[in-house]
């Protein structure tokens, strides 16, 4: 039996266990999506500073926040070991490293107008700066697994619905004690009638088990429709978006703490899928 990877300071390696189940595990994911006719898409694994300001996403998340920047080093000693660098050595950063996936597909879309129904399935690599990490459980940078609907907000609202009995089909069929709970998430202005709106009706709901969170239910209502321009065709009206979304080794975790080991975990899996008559093709 592989052993989990230790806790550390954020990075983390995954061997060749946990490797095979995330993969088998995102095909199933994504077999969701392309069934349901998303299009799979593969997006950029940085973000402009820019954009995602235009996003709120420094005012609503501004503890995940991290940035690149490339570095000045025209003032150290050449072949003198470098352990860690300055905000002196820094250029100015114009890229940032994004905390969701989801928001690389709003801004692929901007100013375009859309059919109704339009849904796009992406894995991300997604980097949050956290005031702990723990294994697998919280990590730095990791996989994140969505299908992301844009349309009316009844096509939203639906897709919400119909991948919230896909997730609890799969965590029945796989055994695992889960629990869905209204959670926040500051998509909308602090202040103001979004505000009041999320308070009404809770916009984000996830699935916890051990209270971690292994998938999400996200309404956005029209807010990233209006930040980016996006419209629905035939109506002009700013597309209303949804999205579920997947930490994908979250999911290792509670997998590997419920099965022992990536090899009975990664069978379990498969059982699932084929019992569920779910897919996505082996990787």
């Amino acid at each position: 039996m592989t052993a989990a990877p230790a806790a550390g300071p954020g990075p983390q390696t995954l061997p060749a266990g946990p490797t095979l189940l995330l993969k088998r595990l995102d095909a199933l994911l994504e077999g969701w999506g392309t069934d349901s006719g998303a299009t799979p898409m593969i997006m950029p694994p940085l973000l402009p500073v820019a954009d995602l300001s235009r996003l709120d996403v420094y005012e609503n998340f501004p503890h995940q926040a991290l940035v690149v920047s490339t570095l000045d080093l025209t003032r150290h000693q050449p072949g003198v070991p470098h352990e860690r660098f300055t905000a002196d050595d820094l250029e100015p950063a114009l890229f940032g490293l994004p905390s969701a996936a989801c928001f690389a597909v709003y801004l692929h879309h901007e100013g375009r107008a859309l059919p109704e129904g339009t849904t796009v399935t992406v894995l991300g690599r997604c980097f949050r700066r956290e005031e702990h990490y723990d294994g697998l459980r919280r990590l730095l940078g990791f996989h994140m697994r969505e299908i992301v609907a844009l349309g009316s907000a009844d096509f939203t609202q639906e897709h919400l619905r119909r991948f919230e009995e896909r997730v609890t089909a799969l965590t029945a069929a796989l055994g695992l004690a889960v629990r869905k709970e209204a959670a926040t998430d500051p998509f909308y202005d602090r202040g103001g009638q979004r505000a009041l709106l999320q308070r009404l009706s809770p916009v984000k709901h996830e699935f916890l088990v051990d209270d971690l969170a292994i998938a999400s239910l996200n309404v956005h209502r029209n807010f990233f429709g209006e930040r980016c321009r996006i419209t629905l065709e035939g109506t002009g009206s700013p597309v209303h978006t949804s999205c579920v979304a997947f930490g994908l080794e979250r999911w290792l975790s509670v997998l590997y703490t419920r099965y022992g080991s990536w090899e009975a975990a990664t069978e379990a899996v498969e059982k699932a899928a084929a019992a569920l008559g779910t897919g996505g093709d082996e990787r």
